[in-house]
């Protein structure tokens, strides 16, 4: 699967490494896709390349947000039709909120066309992201969002990242409960 990850720091870089090696195709959204920092990420990491933020998300089955989580108005008004996409929102909107929203996930709700957007990846550090194995028990996961279909796909995403359980914390009305 192609994912757009937008977001190039260590939760963006960490789960665009574990998924290339999963085998799927990452494509970092920058807005200098040509910088030290995105060379350094893709540099050795087979499936993983970088174009600018509203070329990456074209085909791409799910995008991963991991910015903070102010910058999501600006986001979605570069990606344009998400339409055919699944969003994971990995903000945690602590100390800076989207203007408007009381956190990522309803803004990327409210202000893109994404068929779904499922929160995940936001409440561990990108430590365990890198290597989520501790001498053979996986680290477990947490996701909430509307649309079932979605939910199993991004459980799938953490599997392929290398995570052992996912649990998954309910609806739209939860995410809060893993908003950290």
């Amino acid at each position: 699967m192609k994912i757009a990850i937008i977001g190039h720091g260590n939760v963006g870089g960490a789960l665009a490494s574990r998924w290339a090696q999963a085998g799927h195709l990452c494509v970092i959204g920058a807005r200098d896709p040509k910088s030290d920092k995105v060379i350094d990420l893709i540099q050795g990491n087979n499936g993983v390349s970088a174009t600018e933020v509203k070329h990456c998300v074209r085909g791409a089955g799910a995008i991963l947000v991991a910015t903070p989580p102010d910058a999501i108005p600006g986001i979605a008004e570069e990606i344009g039709d998400v339409s055919n996409s699944i969003i994971i929102d990995a903000t945690n909107s602590m100390g800076k909120k989207p203007k408007g929203y009381d956190n990522g996930y309803e803004a990327l709700k409210a202000l893109t066309n994404a068929r779904s957007v499922v929160k995940c990846f936001n409440t561990t550090g990108f430590e365990n992201m890198e290597n989520p194995d501790y001498n053979g028990v996986k680290a477990d996961m947490f996701l909430a969002g509307g649309n079932k279909d979605a939910k199993a796909l991004v459980e799938q995403l953490a599997k392929d990242a290398g995570f052992g359980e996912v649990y998954d914390f309910g609806g739209d009305d939860k995410v809060a409960l893993i908003e950290s």
